[in-house]
């Protein structure tokens, strides 16, 4: 009785999945399998974690050793230099608003942002995180849902903040466009939302002994871009991600520079009726 074959699963990238068959018959594996392991539809090779993306390794801090005796400092300085605490950021996408309005302030919450801000603001009392700050951006959709949020929590509880820097806008080219139009130049919207992320993205210092949370409530490009930029994923790929209205974005950065993406825009605490993107 003949033999079956044997079926060999071939990775190929963006394509799918190929299955080559080829006969017990033959010993030699058939070139065609040969050629598709070595073909540019493999997957590309992953880039490094580059650990001083903040430019606040321990060692980039301190004095560089001279070596000899020197080095000791070196290392004393460097372990007196180390974190050992996370910061945590919650990032808030605003809730609905009326994208009729031809200025910012006309572009307020709608009845369902109104709710969707309120069931967020639930949310994250029910984690009963320790909050120490809530940033806002200064554009009228966001201010509205950190406050909402703000209701759903006990008062003076945490600082607020607002900073023009997390308004919305188109943070860098995309690819693939998927015939994106940006609505505002994106290499001066870009500056600016780059300069926000290296305010609020870095490991915390050796002075911080516990765990920080924070809160930022802003717009779902920034939020795609941060995420995109935390991750050290390509940063044109920030279109490819969706969030729904007032979801929450979790980032953690630990102690030793890791990035960890804890959430990207969950809305499981809203039901169905109020979500939108």
């Amino acid at each position: 009785m003949a033999r079956l074959g044997r079926l060999i699963a071939v990775g190929l990238g963006a394509v799918g999945a190929g299955v080559l068959y080829y006969s017990n018959d033959d010993n030699r594996v058939l070139p065609v399998l040969h050629a598709a392991m070595k073909s540019d539809l493999q997957p590309a090779p992953s880039t490094k974690w580059d650990w001083n993306w903040d430019k606040r390794e321990p060692a980039f801090l301190v004095r560089p050793s001279d070596g000899g005796e020197d080095d000791i400092r070196f290392k004393n300085e460097v372990e007196s230099a180390r974190p050992t605490a996370t910061r945590h950021l919650l990032l808030i996408r605003h809730g609905q608003y009326n994208m009729e309005g031809k200025t910012d302030r006309e572009r307020v919450l709608t009845d369902i942002g109104i709710e969707q801000a309120k069931v967020t603001g639930d949310r994250l009392v029910a984690l009963n995180f320790p909050y120490q700050t809530m940033i806002r951006s200064t554009m009228t959709r966001a201010q509205q849902t950190g406050d909402y949020i703000l209701t759903r929590m006990k008062p003076g509880s945490v600082a607020i903040k607002d900073d023009k820097l997390l308004e919305e806008g188109s943070p860098y080219p995309t690819e693939p466009s998927h015939g994106w139009k940006p609505e505002v130049n994106v290499f001066q919207a870009g500056s600016r939302i780059e300069a926000a992320f290296r305010n609020y993205f870095y490991r915390a210092s050796n002075r911080q002994k516990e765990d920080s949370f924070e809160i930022i409530v802003c717009h779902a490009n920034v939020i795609r871009y941060f995420a995109c930029r935390a991750l050290q994923l390509p940063p044109e790929a920030w279109l490819r991600l969706s969030l729904n209205h007032a979801s929450i974005t979790w980032i953690s950065i630990r102690p030793n520079g890791l990035v960890g993406l804890q959430y990207l825009g969950d809305s499981g605490h809203l039901p169905l009726e109020l979500l939108t993107r």
